[in-house]
């Protein structure tokens, strides 16, 4: 039951991410929509795990590795 909830809350912040960036709200740049990514990504890839789906954790493992560069990007960029 509770991996079923970390992969939901995963799907949702995903969706949500992507919605608030499409309106304008969130920047792609800003660490706020990198951290919903890699979280959801996360969330997603662990319920996959779970249910032995590995393409779609192969997937996910990608989304989250794609954020974290960006985030490191974000830090570098703020740091310099």
């Amino acid at each position: 039951m509770w991996i079923e909830v970390v992969g939901w809350s995963g799907s949702f912040s995903i969706l949500l991410a992507y919605a608030l960036l499409s309106t304008g709200r969130l920047d792609a740049r800003g660490w706020p929509y990198q951290l919903m990514n890699v979280g959801g990504a996360l969330g997603m890839a662990t319920n996959a795990w779970t249910h032995g789906a590995l393409p779609s954790v192969f997937n996910n493992t990608i989304w989250m590795a794609i954020g974290l560069l960006a985030l490191l990007r974000i830090g570098v960029r703020r740091r310099g």
